[in-house]
Protein backbone atom coordinates (compact mmCIF):
# COMPACT_ATOMS: atom_id res chain seq x y z
CA UNK A 1 0.00 0.00 0.00
CA UNK A 2 2.78 2.75 0.86
CA UNK A 3 4.59 1.65 -2.52
CA UNK A 4 1.01 2.82 -4.42
CA UNK A 5 0.98 6.03 -2.54
CA UNK A 6 4.32 7.66 -2.98
CA UNK A 7 4.25 6.50 -6.36
CA UNK A 8 0.50 7.84 -7.60
CA UNK A 9 -0.19 10.34 -5.03
CA UNK A 10 3.51 12.07 -3.68
CA UNK A 11 2.79 10.49 0.05
CA UNK A 12 6.61 9.97 0.50
CA UNK A 13 8.53 11.66 3.32
CA UNK A 14 6.72 13.75 5.57
CA UNK A 15 3.72 12.71 3.83
CA UNK A 16 4.13 9.29 4.03
CA UNK A 17 1.08 8.52 6.35
CA UNK A 18 -1.27 11.18 4.91
CA UNK A 19 -3.17 9.10 3.38
CA UNK A 20 -4.37 5.24 3.69
CA UNK A 21 -2.90 2.43 5.51
CA UNK A 22 -0.68 3.45 8.23
CA UNK A 23 -1.20 1.77 11.83
CA UNK A 24 -1.01 -1.63 11.06
CA UNK A 25 -2.01 -4.25 13.30
CA UNK A 26 -3.48 -7.81 14.11
CA UNK A 27 -5.96 -9.45 17.28
CA UNK A 28 -7.58 -12.51 17.99
CA UNK A 29 -10.46 -13.10 19.72
CA UNK A 30 -11.55 -16.67 21.23
CA UNK A 31 -14.81 -17.82 22.20
CA UNK A 32 -15.61 -13.50 22.13
CA UNK A 33 -12.64 -13.16 24.49
CA UNK A 34 -9.72 -10.40 22.86
CA UNK A 35 -6.70 -12.61 23.69
CA UNK A 36 -4.13 -11.27 21.95
CA UNK A 37 -3.34 -7.76 20.08
CA UNK A 38 -0.28 -6.06 19.32
CA UNK A 39 0.80 -3.56 16.09
CA UNK A 40 3.02 -4.21 13.69
CA UNK A 41 5.11 -1.41 14.17
CA UNK A 42 6.06 -2.66 17.43
CA UNK A 43 7.47 -5.76 16.31
CA UNK A 44 8.90 -4.48 12.78
CA UNK A 45 10.29 -1.24 14.24
CA UNK A 46 9.05 1.06 12.00
CA UNK A 47 6.77 3.61 13.57
CA UNK A 48 3.19 3.90 12.19
CA UNK A 49 4.25 1.32 9.65
CA UNK A 50 2.08 0.76 6.46
CA UNK A 51 3.15 -3.01 6.04
CA UNK A 52 1.12 -5.64 5.80
CA UNK A 53 1.07 -6.84 9.58
CA UNK A 54 2.74 -10.44 8.92
CA UNK A 55 4.34 -10.66 11.99
CA UNK A 56 1.59 -9.02 14.45
CA UNK A 57 -0.33 -12.13 12.81
CA UNK A 58 2.10 -14.75 13.72
CA UNK A 59 2.82 -13.60 16.70
CA UNK A 60 -1.24 -13.52 17.76
CA UNK A 61 -1.36 -16.98 15.76
CA UNK A 62 1.41 -18.36 18.63
CA UNK A 63 0.16 -16.48 21.75
CA UNK A 64 -2.71 -18.68 21.33
CA UNK A 65 -1.49 -21.79 20.42
CA UNK A 66 -3.29 -22.30 17.00
CA UNK A 67 -2.82 -21.92 13.68
CA UNK A 68 -4.97 -20.96 10.73
CA UNK A 69 -6.72 -23.64 10.15
CA UNK A 70 -8.26 -22.87 14.04
CA UNK A 71 -9.15 -19.70 12.57
CA UNK A 72 -13.61 -19.57 11.97
CA UNK A 73 -13.53 -15.96 10.86
CA UNK A 74 -11.26 -13.53 9.10
CA UNK A 75 -12.32 -10.02 9.72
CA UNK A 76 -10.77 -7.25 7.99
CA UNK A 77 -11.77 -3.63 9.40
CA UNK A 78 -12.17 -2.01 5.95
CA UNK A 79 -14.97 -2.92 3.22
CA UNK A 80 -14.09 -1.30 -0.60
CA UNK A 81 -16.77 -2.91 -2.14
CA UNK A 82 -17.47 -2.64 -6.02
CA UNK A 83 -20.33 0.05 -5.15
CA UNK A 84 -18.22 2.06 -3.06
CA UNK A 85 -15.67 2.56 -6.02
CA UNK A 86 -18.40 3.60 -8.37
CA UNK A 87 -20.07 5.88 -5.79
CA UNK A 88 -15.89 7.73 -5.28
CA UNK A 89 -15.83 7.88 -9.20
CA UNK A 90 -19.44 9.51 -9.47
CA UNK A 91 -17.95 12.06 -6.90
CA UNK A 92 -15.25 12.52 -8.66
CA UNK A 93 -17.03 12.93 -12.18
CA UNK A 94 -19.55 15.27 -10.51
CA UNK A 95 -16.99 17.63 -9.00
CA UNK A 96 -15.38 21.08 -10.55
CA UNK A 97 -11.99 19.74 -11.27
CA UNK A 98 -10.57 19.95 -14.50
CA UNK A 99 -11.17 16.98 -17.22
CA UNK A 100 -8.05 15.56 -17.33
CA UNK A 101 -7.55 15.86 -13.53
CA UNK A 102 -10.95 14.45 -13.18
CA UNK A 103 -9.45 11.55 -15.33
CA UNK A 104 -6.20 10.96 -13.43
CA UNK A 105 -8.13 10.68 -9.98
CA UNK A 106 -10.64 7.97 -11.71
CA UNK A 107 -7.54 6.04 -12.79
CA UNK A 108 -5.72 6.03 -10.15
CA UNK A 109 -8.70 5.10 -7.40
CA UNK A 110 -9.32 2.04 -10.09
CA UNK A 111 -5.69 1.10 -9.90
CA UNK A 112 -5.93 1.26 -6.06
CA UNK A 113 -9.52 -0.60 -5.79
CA UNK A 114 -8.23 -3.40 -8.12
CA UNK A 115 -4.36 -3.32 -6.71
CA UNK A 116 -4.70 -2.65 -3.00
CA UNK A 117 -8.24 -2.75 -1.44
CA UNK A 118 -10.77 -5.12 -3.37
CA UNK A 119 -11.67 -7.65 -1.91
CA UNK A 120 -9.77 -9.94 -3.98
CA UNK A 121 -6.61 -7.80 -3.60
CA UNK A 122 -6.48 -7.99 0.13
CA UNK A 123 -7.35 -11.54 0.33
CA UNK A 124 -4.65 -12.37 -2.73
CA UNK A 125 -2.05 -9.92 -0.10
CA UNK A 126 -2.70 -12.28 2.56
CA UNK A 127 -1.97 -15.37 1.05
CA UNK A 128 0.87 -13.98 -0.45
CA UNK A 129 2.44 -12.72 2.68
CA UNK A 130 0.84 -15.32 4.64
CA UNK A 131 0.90 -18.58 2.80
CA UNK A 132 -2.57 -19.02 3.68
CA UNK A 133 -5.72 -18.39 1.31
CA UNK A 134 -8.51 -17.79 4.00
CA UNK A 135 -11.97 -19.80 2.93
CA UNK A 136 -14.17 -16.49 1.70
CA UNK A 137 -16.85 -18.28 3.76
CA UNK A 138 -14.84 -17.73 6.66
CA UNK A 139 -14.08 -13.59 5.81
CA UNK A 140 -16.13 -10.67 6.73
CA UNK A 141 -14.98 -7.55 5.93
CA UNK A 142 -16.46 -4.16 7.91
CA UNK A 143 -16.88 -1.06 7.26
CA UNK A 144 -13.83 1.63 8.59
CA UNK A 145 -16.50 3.38 10.88
CA UNK A 146 -18.12 0.60 12.21
CA UNK A 147 -14.88 -1.03 13.25
CA UNK A 148 -14.33 2.27 14.93
CA UNK A 149 -17.52 2.51 16.76
CA UNK A 150 -17.39 -1.59 17.87
CA UNK A 151 -14.05 -1.16 18.86
CA UNK A 152 -14.98 1.41 21.69
CA UNK A 153 -18.37 -1.20 22.53
CA UNK A 154 -16.23 -3.80 23.36
CA UNK A 155 -13.38 -2.60 24.84
CA UNK A 156 -15.82 -0.30 27.10
CA UNK A 157 -17.32 -3.41 28.36
CA UNK A 158 -20.01 -3.71 25.91
CA UNK A 159 -23.08 -1.82 27.25
CA UNK A 160 -25.33 0.05 24.92
CA UNK A 161 -24.00 3.06 24.03
CA UNK A 162 -24.67 6.28 21.35
CA UNK A 163 -21.29 6.96 19.79
CA UNK A 164 -19.18 9.37 17.30
CA UNK A 165 -16.26 8.68 15.49
CA UNK A 166 -14.42 10.87 13.72
CA UNK A 167 -11.44 10.42 11.47
CA UNK A 168 -9.36 11.48 8.96
CA UNK A 169 -11.31 8.68 5.96
CA UNK A 170 -13.19 5.57 6.00
CA UNK A 171 -13.87 4.25 2.72
CA UNK A 172 -15.96 7.21 1.81
CA UNK A 173 -16.88 9.06 5.17
CA UNK A 174 -14.77 10.79 7.42
CA UNK A 175 -17.32 11.29 10.44
CA UNK A 176 -20.87 9.70 11.64
CA UNK A 177 -22.99 9.22 14.86
CA UNK A 178 -25.26 6.36 15.83
CA UNK A 179 -26.53 3.94 18.43
CA UNK A 180 -24.94 0.35 19.35
CA UNK A 181 -27.92 -1.43 21.40
CA UNK A 182 -27.54 -5.31 22.37
CA UNK A 183 -24.23 -5.01 19.79
CA UNK A 184 -26.34 -4.13 17.03
CA UNK A 185 -25.54 -1.14 15.03
CA UNK A 186 -27.44 1.54 13.90
CA UNK A 187 -26.02 4.38 11.86
CA UNK A 188 -27.62 8.08 11.54
CA UNK A 189 -27.24 7.91 8.37
CA UNK A 190 -28.17 11.60 7.57
CA UNK A 191 -24.87 12.53 10.03
CA UNK A 192 -22.59 11.28 8.08
CA UNK A 193 -19.79 13.34 6.92
CA UNK A 194 -17.72 12.85 3.24
CA UNK A 195 -14.05 12.80 2.97
CA UNK A 196 -13.77 16.09 1.49
CA UNK A 197 -14.97 17.39 4.71
CA UNK A 198 -12.96 15.87 7.16
CA UNK A 199 -11.72 17.22 10.43
CA UNK A 200 -9.42 14.71 10.73
CA UNK A 201 -7.85 15.37 7.59
CA UNK A 202 -8.10 19.31 8.07
CA UNK A 203 -6.06 19.08 10.92
CA UNK A 204 -3.69 16.77 9.49
CA UNK A 205 -3.19 19.63 6.42
CA UNK A 206 -2.70 22.03 9.54
CA UNK A 207 -0.44 19.97 11.23
CA UNK A 208 1.89 19.49 7.60
CA UNK A 209 1.83 23.23 6.97
CA UNK A 210 3.54 23.67 10.40
CA UNK A 211 6.01 21.53 9.40
CA UNK A 212 5.31 18.49 11.13
CA UNK A 213 4.32 14.38 9.90
CA UNK A 214 0.67 14.34 9.09
CA UNK A 215 -1.19 11.68 10.71
CA UNK A 216 1.69 10.84 13.15
CA UNK A 217 2.16 14.73 14.63
CA UNK A 218 -1.11 15.68 15.68
CA UNK A 219 -0.25 15.76 19.19
CA UNK A 220 2.41 18.52 18.69
CA UNK A 221 0.00 21.03 17.50
CA UNK A 222 -1.94 20.01 20.91
CA UNK A 223 1.18 20.60 22.84
CA UNK A 224 1.87 23.64 20.78
CA UNK A 225 -2.13 24.89 20.80
CA UNK A 226 -1.49 25.57 25.18
CA UNK A 227 0.76 28.30 24.48
CA UNK A 228 -1.28 30.83 22.52
CA UNK A 229 -4.78 31.59 22.75
CA UNK A 230 -7.06 31.37 19.56
CA UNK A 231 -7.20 34.48 17.80
CA UNK A 232 -10.94 36.56 18.01
CA UNK A 233 -12.32 36.69 15.16
CA UNK A 234 -10.86 32.87 14.58
CA UNK A 235 -10.76 32.71 10.57
CA UNK A 236 -11.18 28.92 11.00
CA UNK A 237 -14.38 28.97 12.98
CA UNK A 238 -15.57 31.85 10.90
CA UNK A 239 -14.84 31.75 7.83
CA UNK A 240 -13.78 28.04 6.92
CA UNK A 241 -15.88 25.72 9.05
CA UNK A 242 -20.16 25.70 8.36
CA UNK A 243 -22.27 24.13 11.10
CA UNK A 244 -25.44 22.91 9.81
CA UNK A 245 -28.55 22.40 11.92
CA UNK A 246 -28.87 18.77 10.92
CA UNK A 247 -25.93 18.24 13.13
CA UNK A 248 -23.08 17.70 10.71
CA UNK A 249 -20.54 20.57 9.53
CA UNK A 250 -19.06 21.48 5.77
CA UNK A 251 -16.23 23.39 5.03
CA UNK A 252 -16.40 27.03 2.58
CA UNK A 253 -13.86 24.93 0.62
CA UNK A 254 -13.82 21.31 0.37
CA UNK A 255 -10.81 19.37 0.80
CA UNK A 256 -8.36 17.72 -2.33
CA UNK A 257 -8.06 14.94 -0.70
CA UNK A 258 -5.18 13.43 -3.12
CA UNK A 259 -3.82 17.32 -3.15
CA UNK A 260 -1.42 17.57 0.52
CA UNK A 261 -1.08 21.12 0.53
CA UNK A 262 -5.29 22.37 -1.09
CA UNK A 263 -5.58 24.36 1.56
CA UNK A 264 -2.01 26.23 2.19
CA UNK A 265 -2.90 28.98 0.49
CA UNK A 266 -5.99 29.39 2.33
CA UNK A 267 -3.97 29.19 5.88
CA UNK A 268 -1.31 31.64 4.64
CA UNK A 269 -4.44 34.01 4.14
CA UNK A 270 -5.76 33.44 7.16
CA UNK A 271 -2.13 33.98 9.34
CA UNK A 272 0.35 35.46 6.61
CA UNK A 273 3.12 33.47 5.35
CA UNK A 274 4.93 30.48 7.22
CA UNK A 275 6.96 31.61 10.61
CA UNK A 276 9.05 28.83 12.12
CA UNK A 277 8.56 30.61 15.72
CA UNK A 278 6.69 29.80 18.77
CA UNK A 279 4.25 32.77 18.56
CA UNK A 280 3.51 31.66 15.03
CA UNK A 281 2.78 27.95 15.27
CA UNK A 282 0.79 28.22 18.53
CA UNK A 283 -1.76 30.57 17.04
CA UNK A 284 -2.34 28.56 14.67
CA UNK A 285 -2.28 25.49 16.82
CA UNK A 286 -4.94 27.45 19.24
CA UNK A 287 -6.95 28.34 16.35
CA UNK A 288 -7.40 24.81 14.84
CA UNK A 289 -7.35 23.29 18.40
CA UNK A 290 -10.89 25.60 18.99
CA UNK A 291 -12.41 24.94 15.35
CA UNK A 292 -11.70 21.04 15.99
CA UNK A 293 -13.37 21.93 19.27
CA UNK A 294 -16.57 23.54 18.06
CA UNK A 295 -17.05 20.85 15.02
CA UNK A 296 -17.46 18.23 17.65
CA UNK A 297 -19.41 19.83 20.07
CA UNK A 298 -21.93 20.41 17.60
CA UNK A 299 -22.35 16.69 16.51
CA UNK A 300 -22.71 15.97 20.00
CA UNK A 301 -25.18 18.39 20.70
CA UNK A 302 -27.41 16.89 17.57
CA UNK A 303 -26.37 13.21 18.79
CA UNK A 304 -27.93 14.03 22.20
CA UNK A 305 -31.42 14.99 20.56
CA UNK A 306 -31.26 11.61 18.68
CA UNK A 307 -31.11 9.61 21.33
CA UNK A 308 -32.02 8.40 24.75
CA UNK A 309 -28.76 6.68 25.85
CA UNK A 310 -26.80 8.39 28.55
CA UNK A 311 -23.30 6.54 27.72
CA UNK A 312 -21.22 7.85 24.77
CA UNK A 313 -18.05 6.48 22.90
CA UNK A 314 -16.21 8.25 20.94
CA UNK A 315 -13.48 6.45 18.77
CA UNK A 316 -11.26 7.80 15.25
CA UNK A 317 -7.96 9.31 15.41
CA UNK A 318 -9.70 12.72 16.28
CA UNK A 319 -10.85 11.15 19.47
CA UNK A 320 -6.92 11.39 20.54
CA UNK A 321 -7.32 14.98 20.80
CA UNK A 322 -7.08 14.90 24.30
CA UNK A 323 -7.88 18.68 24.79
CA UNK A 324 -11.02 18.71 22.70
CA UNK A 325 -12.32 15.73 24.74
CA UNK A 326 -12.83 17.17 28.34
CA UNK A 327 -14.71 19.87 27.66
CA UNK A 328 -16.83 17.95 25.11
CA UNK A 329 -18.09 15.59 27.47
CA UNK A 330 -18.59 18.47 29.95
CA UNK A 331 -20.46 20.11 27.77
CA UNK A 332 -22.64 17.48 26.82
CA UNK A 333 -26.12 15.55 29.25
CA UNK A 334 -24.32 12.21 29.09
CA UNK A 335 -23.59 10.66 31.85
CA UNK A 336 -19.94 9.33 30.79
CA UNK A 337 -18.12 9.30 27.99
CA UNK A 338 -15.47 6.88 26.52
CA UNK A 339 -12.40 6.77 24.60
CA UNK A 340 -11.03 3.95 24.39
CA UNK A 341 -7.19 2.96 24.30
CA UNK A 342 -8.00 1.47 20.69
CA UNK A 343 -9.43 5.04 19.14
CA UNK A 344 -6.87 5.06 16.41
CA UNK A 345 -6.64 2.93 13.75
CA UNK A 346 -3.98 0.51 15.70
CA UNK A 347 -7.85 -0.71 17.29
CA UNK A 348 -9.75 -1.42 14.60
CA UNK A 349 -8.48 -4.74 13.96
CA UNK A 350 -10.01 -5.18 17.68
CA UNK A 351 -13.62 -3.63 16.57
CA UNK A 352 -13.23 -5.85 13.19
CA UNK A 353 -12.95 -9.15 14.65
CA UNK A 354 -15.50 -8.57 17.53
CA UNK A 355 -18.18 -6.90 14.85
CA UNK A 356 -17.64 -10.34 13.23
CA UNK A 357 -18.08 -12.33 16.27
CA UNK A 358 -21.15 -10.00 17.50
CA UNK A 359 -22.99 -10.70 14.39
CA UNK A 360 -21.88 -14.56 14.11
CA UNK A 361 -24.93 -16.58 13.83
CA UNK A 362 -23.24 -18.73 16.28
CA UNK A 363 -23.14 -16.09 19.04
CA UNK A 364 -25.61 -16.25 21.41
CA UNK A 365 -26.83 -13.38 23.66
CA UNK A 366 -25.93 -15.40 26.42
CA UNK A 367 -22.59 -15.76 25.10
CA UNK A 368 -22.32 -11.79 24.83
CA UNK A 369 -23.44 -11.75 28.56
CA UNK A 370 -20.59 -13.60 29.41
CA UNK A 371 -18.11 -11.72 27.75
CA UNK A 372 -19.07 -8.19 28.77
CA UNK A 373 -16.30 -6.81 30.51
CA UNK A 374 -13.79 -3.87 30.31
CA UNK A 375 -10.52 -4.92 28.45
CA UNK A 376 -7.35 -4.52 29.53
CA UNK A 377 -4.90 -3.02 27.28
CA UNK A 378 -2.36 -5.04 27.99
CA UNK A 379 -2.42 -7.35 25.09
CA UNK A 380 0.84 -7.34 23.29
CA UNK A 381 4.36 -10.21 23.78
CA UNK A 382 5.78 -10.66 27.56
CA UNK A 383 9.05 -12.09 28.30
CA UNK A 384 10.19 -14.13 30.38
CA UNK A 385 13.19 -14.26 32.98
CA UNK A 386 14.84 -16.52 30.32
CA UNK A 387 14.27 -13.78 27.84
CA UNK A 388 15.42 -10.72 29.77
CA UNK A 389 18.87 -12.54 31.36
CA UNK A 390 19.51 -13.43 27.43
CA UNK A 391 19.34 -10.26 26.29
CA UNK A 392 21.24 -8.78 29.37
CA UNK A 393 23.73 -10.93 28.19
CA UNK A 394 23.57 -9.61 24.72
CA UNK A 395 25.01 -5.85 26.33
CA UNK A 396 26.99 -7.64 28.97
CA UNK A 397 29.92 -5.45 28.27
CA UNK A 398 28.66 -2.34 28.62
CA UNK A 399 25.88 -2.79 31.21
CA UNK A 400 25.89 -3.96 35.32
CA UNK A 401 22.71 -6.06 35.68
CA UNK A 402 21.37 -6.75 39.17
CA UNK A 403 18.63 -8.70 40.10
CA UNK A 404 16.30 -8.03 42.82
CA UNK A 405 13.06 -9.76 44.71
CA UNK A 406 9.77 -9.07 43.70
CA UNK A 407 8.89 -6.84 47.29
CA UNK A 408 12.52 -5.30 46.24
CA UNK A 409 11.85 -3.68 42.96
CA UNK A 410 9.22 -1.21 44.27
CA UNK A 411 11.53 -0.02 47.40
CA UNK A 412 14.32 0.34 45.52
CA UNK A 413 12.97 2.15 42.48
CA UNK A 414 10.83 4.39 44.47
CA UNK A 415 14.19 5.40 46.15
CA UNK A 416 16.00 6.08 43.42
CA UNK A 417 13.00 8.17 42.28
CA UNK A 418 13.73 10.90 44.84
CA UNK A 419 16.11 12.25 42.96
CA UNK A 420 16.37 13.78 40.01
CA UNK A 421 16.50 10.34 37.70
CA UNK A 422 14.97 9.13 34.76
CA UNK A 423 13.71 5.52 34.49
CA UNK A 424 13.16 3.06 32.20
CA UNK A 425 10.13 1.01 33.04
CA UNK A 426 9.50 -2.48 31.24
CA UNK A 427 7.53 -4.90 32.13
CA UNK A 428 4.51 -7.73 32.03
CA UNK A 429 3.06 -7.85 27.55
CA UNK A 430 3.02 -4.66 25.75
CA UNK A 431 0.37 -1.96 25.87
CA UNK A 432 -2.04 -1.64 22.95
CA UNK A 433 -1.95 1.83 21.29
CA UNK A 434 -0.15 4.78 20.55
CA UNK A 435 -0.10 5.44 24.28
CA UNK A 436 2.37 3.96 26.78
CA UNK A 437 0.28 2.92 29.99
CA UNK A 438 3.64 1.80 32.12
CA UNK A 439 4.17 -1.44 30.84
CA UNK A 440 6.75 0.61 28.64
CA UNK A 441 7.25 3.22 30.12
CA UNK A 442 9.91 6.19 30.69
CA UNK A 443 8.73 7.72 34.20
CA UNK A 444 10.75 10.38 36.83
CA UNK A 445 9.94 13.08 39.81
CA UNK A 446 7.39 15.61 38.46
CA UNK A 447 8.91 17.40 41.84
CA UNK A 448 11.78 19.09 39.99
CA UNK A 449 10.89 21.95 37.60
CA UNK A 450 13.64 21.24 34.90
CA UNK A 451 12.47 17.32 34.56
CA UNK A 452 10.74 17.71 31.63
CA UNK A 453 13.57 19.84 29.46
CA UNK A 454 16.14 17.11 30.88
CA UNK A 455 13.78 14.21 29.20
CA UNK A 456 13.11 15.95 25.77
CA UNK A 457 16.74 16.83 25.52
CA UNK A 458 18.76 14.22 27.04
CA UNK A 459 16.08 10.92 26.54
CA UNK A 460 13.29 11.81 23.89
CA UNK A 461 15.20 13.96 21.57
CA UNK A 462 11.98 15.96 21.05
CA UNK A 463 10.70 19.59 20.93
CA UNK A 464 10.98 21.25 24.12
CA UNK A 465 7.49 22.44 24.19
CA UNK A 466 6.09 18.61 24.56
CA UNK A 467 4.21 17.92 27.87
CA UNK A 468 3.98 14.81 29.64
CA UNK A 469 1.53 12.69 31.63
CA UNK A 470 1.58 12.36 35.35
CA UNK A 471 0.32 8.56 36.81
CA UNK A 472 -1.84 9.72 39.37
CA UNK A 473 -3.84 7.03 41.83
CA UNK A 474 -7.39 7.06 40.87
CA UNK A 475 -8.57 7.38 44.60
CA UNK A 476 -6.29 10.87 44.92
CA UNK A 477 -7.13 12.08 41.17
CA UNK A 478 -9.85 14.78 41.42
CA UNK A 479 -7.93 16.15 44.65
CA UNK A 480 -4.90 16.72 42.43
CA UNK A 481 -6.52 17.75 39.20
CA UNK A 482 -10.01 19.43 38.36
CA UNK A 483 -11.49 16.24 36.60
CA UNK A 484 -15.47 17.59 36.86
CA UNK A 485 -17.56 14.88 35.84
CA UNK A 486 -14.85 12.45 35.41
CA UNK A 487 -13.97 9.96 38.36
CA UNK A 488 -10.89 7.93 36.12
CA UNK A 489 -8.97 8.33 33.16
CA UNK A 490 -6.47 5.30 32.41
CA UNK A 491 -5.97 5.83 28.58
CA UNK A 492 -4.57 9.68 28.81
CA UNK A 493 -7.23 10.55 26.82
CA UNK A 494 -8.47 13.22 28.51
CA UNK A 495 -7.13 16.47 30.11
CA UNK A 496 -7.76 18.21 33.49
CA UNK A 497 -6.89 21.59 35.51
CA UNK A 498 -3.99 20.80 37.66
CA UNK A 499 -5.69 22.64 41.15
CA UNK A 500 -3.66 25.70 41.83
CA UNK A 501 -2.51 23.90 45.41
CA UNK A 502 -0.60 21.27 43.51
CA UNK A 503 1.32 22.98 40.80
CA UNK A 504 4.12 23.58 42.32
CA UNK A 505 4.27 20.31 43.70
CA UNK A 506 4.46 18.79 40.37
CA UNK A 507 6.14 21.30 38.00
CA UNK A 508 7.84 18.95 35.86
CA UNK A 509 4.07 17.39 34.47
CA UNK A 510 2.28 20.79 34.29
CA UNK A 511 1.36 21.89 30.90
CA UNK A 512 2.33 25.50 30.27
CA UNK A 513 -1.96 26.20 30.06
CA UNK A 514 -1.78 24.46 33.71
CA UNK A 515 -3.19 21.18 32.55
CA UNK A 516 -2.11 18.11 32.59
CA UNK A 517 -2.99 14.38 30.30
CA UNK A 518 -3.48 12.32 33.51
CA UNK A 519 -3.62 8.02 33.42
CA UNK A 520 -5.21 7.06 36.62
CA UNK A 521 -3.76 3.77 38.20
CA UNK A 522 -5.40 0.99 40.17
CA UNK A 523 -4.32 -1.92 41.91
CA UNK A 524 -6.24 -4.15 40.07
CA UNK A 525 -4.85 -2.58 36.64
CA UNK A 526 -1.18 -2.10 37.24
CA UNK A 527 -0.70 -3.89 40.65
CA UNK A 528 2.92 -3.12 40.68
CA UNK A 529 3.28 0.14 39.21
CA UNK A 530 0.54 1.31 41.63
CA UNK A 531 2.58 0.15 44.37
CA UNK A 532 5.65 2.18 43.27
CA UNK A 533 3.41 5.19 43.03
CA UNK A 534 2.23 4.86 46.47
CA UNK A 535 5.53 3.90 48.01
CA UNK A 536 6.85 7.00 46.07
CA UNK A 537 4.19 9.27 47.67
CA UNK A 538 5.06 7.94 51.20
CA UNK A 539 8.67 8.75 50.29
CA UNK A 540 8.76 12.60 48.61
CA UNK A 541 4.66 13.45 49.48
CA UNK A 542 4.77 14.44 45.69
CA UNK A 543 0.89 12.65 44.24
CA UNK A 544 2.50 11.69 40.94
CA UNK A 545 5.08 10.45 38.89
CA UNK A 546 5.76 11.49 35.43
CA UNK A 547 5.02 8.72 32.41
CA UNK A 548 5.99 9.17 28.66
CA UNK A 549 6.75 6.52 25.82
CA UNK A 550 9.86 4.60 26.39
CA UNK A 551 11.26 5.45 22.97
CA UNK A 552 12.88 8.14 20.99
CA UNK A 553 11.46 10.21 18.47
CA UNK A 554 10.60 8.64 15.59
CA UNK A 555 10.86 5.25 16.71
CA UNK A 556 8.37 2.91 17.83
CA UNK A 557 7.70 2.17 21.82
CA UNK A 558 10.01 -0.64 22.62
CA UNK A 559 8.88 -4.15 22.73
CA UNK A 560 11.44 -6.15 23.53
CA UNK A 561 14.03 -6.17 26.46
CA UNK A 562 16.69 -5.72 23.75
CA UNK A 563 14.49 -2.95 22.18
CA UNK A 564 14.61 -1.48 25.78
CA UNK A 565 18.72 -1.80 26.09
CA UNK A 566 19.12 -0.61 22.88
CA UNK A 567 17.14 2.46 23.96
CA UNK A 568 18.47 3.02 27.56
CA UNK A 569 22.30 2.48 25.34
CA UNK A 570 21.59 5.32 23.24
CA UNK A 571 20.17 7.70 25.42
CA UNK A 572 20.40 9.70 28.82
CA UNK A 573 18.33 7.33 30.80
CA UNK A 574 19.84 7.10 33.69
CA UNK A 575 18.27 3.51 35.03
CA UNK A 576 16.28 0.61 33.55
CA UNK A 577 14.20 -1.68 35.20
CA UNK A 578 13.68 -5.26 33.20
CA UNK A 579 11.34 -7.42 34.99
CA UNK A 580 13.33 -7.30 38.46
CA UNK A 581 16.38 -6.76 37.13
CA UNK A 582 17.99 -3.09 38.14
CA UNK A 583 20.20 -1.90 35.10
CA UNK A 584 23.16 0.99 34.80
CA UNK A 585 25.70 1.74 32.17
CA UNK A 586 29.50 0.89 32.82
Amino acid sequence: MSEFFSERFGATGINKHYLLGHDAAAALLIDGRLVAAVEEERLNRDKKTTDFPVNAIDWCLKEAGITFDDVDVFAFPWNWSAQILEEIQDGIRASAAPEDTKAGLIGNMTDLFDKVVSHEAILADFEARTGHRPDPAKVRFVPHHLAHATTGYYLAGMKDAAFLVSDGRAERFSTLTGEIRDGRITVFDDTVTGAHYSMGTLFSSITRFLGFVPNNDEYKVMGLAGYAEPPVPNPFIDNLLRLHDDGTYTFSKPLETDNLHSHDALFEEYFGPFEDTLEYTSGVAAAAQEMLNVATAHQVRHLEKRTDLDRLLFEGGVALNCLNNTPLFEGSRFEDMQVSFGASDTGITIGAAAHAWLNHPDTAPADIVAAAAPVSPYLGPAYDEAAIEEAIEGFADRVVASRLDDGEVVEHVAKLLTEKVVIGWFEGRVEHGPRALGHRSIIANPGFSDIKDIINTRVKHREPFRPFAPLVLEEQAPKIFDMGRKTSSPYMTFVFPVRDEYKDRIPGAVHVDGTSRIQTLTDEGTPRLTALLRRFIELTDTPCLINTSFNVAGEPIVCTPTDALNCFMGTEIDYLILGNHVITKR
